[in-house]
């Protein structure tokens, strides 16, 4: 009996972000043709890197966590993470500041991965046993709910209740277990607010899921499991800068004969229909030069709305594609780069600054659609792990600040020169940062609508969808598209989400789907009668 092999398929990846890349590597390392287009001159999409006047800052996204994500995908080829990238581990974790009150001394918390040693800073900042106690039932289900992700969520293309249900065959007592496990209903505030009284520890830990851009209170508890994610692991900091991620992925890519062309505007897919009766398939693109490029299968690294409402324009698939449930665009963000002439010694490399009421700061942004007048930022100040970042003595600072996604009555040119004052007014206020505007040497940013058009991203959304609904909020569409086929999504608007090891992770599920896909259609045509 002869054995069928899997035929080397001719592929196309839309996009050179972190996901693409990651695609790209798997199909190249399992024997695929792949070339790679993407529209800007760079490589890695949000993790690009701005250099000017002796400061390197990490445009995108500066924290990563889940490392094994990227050494699986480099395991594809054989190869060691540690040949192509250098990443040391950072501990503490976070610093949170908090503004002053009447009622508080403590105004600092440190978020560190051992739980005894969590359990103790909280008590110490609380001054009561009860919230460090909380802290500890809460990373316990949080451990569950992350177990919970690997066997059903993780690593496989999803799209909805249903696909989880067919992970392991027929439905059982131990899967009916799962699913109760999911707290489905609830809301991670709810569930955080369950175990912890004090509103500063709760805003702290609502804070895990502001990697996929949502609100806590709006969010599945299913998200509670992103706590377990990080601790477990670890968060870690690439020598370079995360811009040192997307270019180890490229190198592999190169070593692996992954075809790159930057500078290439892809504006159309091609489609025809299929041999099953009703079914589409993918047949190539069509770029903004008029070049047309045929191919087997399509990655796309596009936004998942903007690849159906764009590049699929015109067909009865990009009609339907948000039908089935709305498409909600996550919230964008104000990014400050600041090069400062000194360091300021109470920050570590990653810190988020609290507004004082987090239910109406998640109300302006999700609900009112509008910049909240006291928001949170995260800053990340990278000169105390790479000093190189600056010139001696100085910082690189990152700040970011969430907005709502971009609406048709924001005017960002307009909003900024009075927002900067409100972010920095709280970085001095809450952080103790005082002097930071005559720190400043060097100053750039980045709006919702820079977003939006640098990325092309839906409506400047830096984190895709939003994981809104307490039932079915953590799903997005999932990476094998049913309706069309060939074609794959990943990115931080396709399963499982936004973050860093979530786009990398959706990138090898896109691959692997296709890989797989190009097995069975290859054993379908073996066995078909002629």
């Amino acid at each position: 009996m002869s054995v069928t092999k899997k035929p080397a398929r001719k592929v196309i990846v839309i996009g050179g972000g972190l996901a693409g890349l990651g695609s790209a590597c798997v199909l190249a390392a399992r024997g695929h043709s792949v070339t790679l287009l993407e529209k800007n001159d760079w490589l890695g999409g949000k993790a690009a890197v701005l250099s000017e006047q002796g400061y390197r800052f990490d445009m995108g996204p500066t924290i990563v966590t889940l490392p094994s994500v990227l050494r699986r995908i480099f395991a594809e080829a054989d190869r060691d993470i540690e040949d192509y990238l250098c990443m040391v581990p950072l501990a503490p974790q976070w610093r949170c500041f908090f503004e002053k009150d009447n009622t508080a001394d403590q105004t600092v918390l440190d978020l560190v991965a051992d739980i005894d040693s969590m359990v103790a800073n909280i008590d110490q900042f609380t001054g009561s046993p009860s919230d460090g106690a909380g802290y500890r039932k809460f990373m316990t289900i949080s451990e569950k709910l992350h177990g919970v992700s690997d066997r059903f969520f993780f690593w496989r293309s999803v799209g909805g209740l249903r696909d989880t249900m067919q992970v392991g065959g027929a439905f059982s007592a131990a899967v009916l277990s799962d699913v109760m496990a999911l707290r489905m209903g609830k809301s991670v505030a709810s569930v955080v607010r369950q175990h912890v009284s004090d509103t500063r520890v709760a805003q702290m830990m609502d804070h895990f899921t502001q990697y996929v851009g949502s609100s806590p209170y709006a969010s599945p508890a299913v998200l509670c499991g992103i706590a377990h994610m990080q601790t477990d692991e670890g968060i870690w900091y690439p020598i370079g800068g995360t811009r040192a991620v997307p270019e180890a992925l490229t190198k592999l890519a190169e070593e692996l004969g992954v075809t790159f062309r930057t500078g290439t505007d892809v504006m159309r897919i091609t489609t025809a229909s299929a041999r099953s009766a009703g079914s589409t398939r993918v047949t190539g693109v069509v770029t903004a030069s008029g070049e047309t490029i045929q191919c087997d299968a399509i990655v796309s690294n596009c936004d998942a709305v903007r690849t159906y409402r764009e590049l699929l324009d015109g067909t009865a698939e990009s009609a339907t594609f948000d039908k089935p449930r709305s498409h909600e665009p996550a919230c964008s963000g104000v990014v400050l780069y600041l090069g400062l002439n000194r360091r300021y010694s109470q920050l570590l490399h990653h810190n988020f600054v609290f507004s004082r009421d987090p239910e109406q700061e998640f109300d302006y942004i999700y609900n009112k659609g509008e910049p909240a007048p006291d928001p949170s930022a995260y800053v990340c100040a990278p000169a105390i792990s790479e000093p190189s970042v600056a010139p001696p003595g100085c910082e690189a600072l990152y700040v970011l600040v969430h907005t709502p996604y971009l609406r048709p009555n924001h005017n960002w040119h307009a909003i900024l020169p009075a927002y900067r004052e409100t972010i920095l007014d709280k970085l001095e206020s809450a952080a103790g940062m005082s002097g930071l505007r005559d720190a400043i040497v060097y100053e750039s940013a980045l709006t919702p609508e820079d977003i939006h058009h640098r990325y092309r991203v839906l409506n400047g959304a830096i984190y895709g969808l939003a994981s809104h609904g307490k039932y079915l909020g953590a799903f997005k569409p999932a990476n094998r598209r049913r309706d069309i086929s060939g074609l794959y999504l990943a990115g931080g608007a396709a399963h499982p989400g936004p973050g860093m090891p979530m786009v990398l992770m959706s990138g090898w599920i896109a691959a692997d789907s296709l890989d797989a896909d190009s097995l069975h259609s290859n054993v379908a045509a073996a066995v078909s009668p002629r």
